[in-house]
């Protein structure tokens, strides 16, 4: 049994794993900058999944607070191992400087690249960044890093004195015209980031070598997903699910 840590920018996320799935209902989240919270997650995770681990294994965006994950790890008495440095990937890495790629990034090429037999594959990732990471064969080529949902949604709720903070919440049945600022809204943020997605999938799978397999995850996949038929399917903590494998395959 493992327990497994998505350290981002926003949230760290844990949940625990066998050989065979993730375990529990869903991930269980602290804020980023509270590590005194941390703890309690990590264990809700073992307590949901009805299991102890013998270690951590994790992904990191925010070198300054691995210090604190490692702290984590020790007052559960488990080792802690992070990818890709201390637990590499199965993935031949094509970036033209390697180690600047996230983390996670990199497990969820993995991920996807060992549960999906598409030759060509694209990773939506909808975190506090939004980005599209390319799949072909065994290689992780690379993508591109686009702004997030929450974060554009809090540049113009912050910035304007009049708008409200959206739902979300729009008519699947297809784009119209807002007639109220809630409306308007809602549909400009997610139609929006379905039309981004619809346009960059299409100009990436040119320099791809052909149609490619897309695949969402991240905690804004499911709303953008059902307006946005360029997105296959779509993958729940997909980080965390190559965590799961890359621990599995160093047992």
């Amino acid at each position: 049994m493992v327990l497994l840590a998505d350290l981002g920018n926003t949230n760290v996320k844990f949940r625990a794993a066998d050989k065979e799935r993730l375990l529990g209902e869903r991930s269980c989240a602290a804020p980023t900058r509270e590590p005194e919270a941390w703890l309690g997650a990590a264990r809700k995770a073992l307590a949901d999944a009805g299991a102890t681990a013998a270690r951590l294994v994790a992904a990191s965006v925010v070198p300054g607070r691995v210090a604190d994950l490692r702290c984590v790890a020790g007052l559960l008495g488990l080792d802690c191992l992070l990818v890709p440095r201390e637990l590499p990937l199965d993935i031949e890495n094509r970036y033209a400087r390697p180690d600047e790629v996230g983390a996670d990034r990199l497990a969820v090429a993995f991920a996807a690249r060992r549960t999906c037999d598409a030759e060509r594959i694209i990773v939506l990732d909808f975190g506090t960044a939004t980005t599209f990471d390319c799949v072909r064969g065994g290689a992780y080529l690379g993508g591109l890093i686009c702004p997030g949902v929450r974060s554009s949604i809090r540049s113009f709720t912050e910035d304007t004195a009049q708008l409200p903070s959206p739902s979300l919440e729009v008519d699947p049945t297809g784009l119209r015209i807002g007639v109220s600022t809630m409306d308007s809204l809602n549909q400009g943020v997610v139609y929006g980031f379905a039309a981004m997605v619809e346009g960059l999938v299409a100009r990436l799978e040119r320099p791809l070598g052909g149609p490619a397999r897309v695949l969402a995850t991240g905690g804004y996949a499911e709303i953008i997903a059902p307006v946005c038929p360029a997105i296959h399917e779509v993958r729940g903590d997909l980080v965390l699910e190559g965590l799961r494998l890359a621990a599995y395959d160093r047992a």
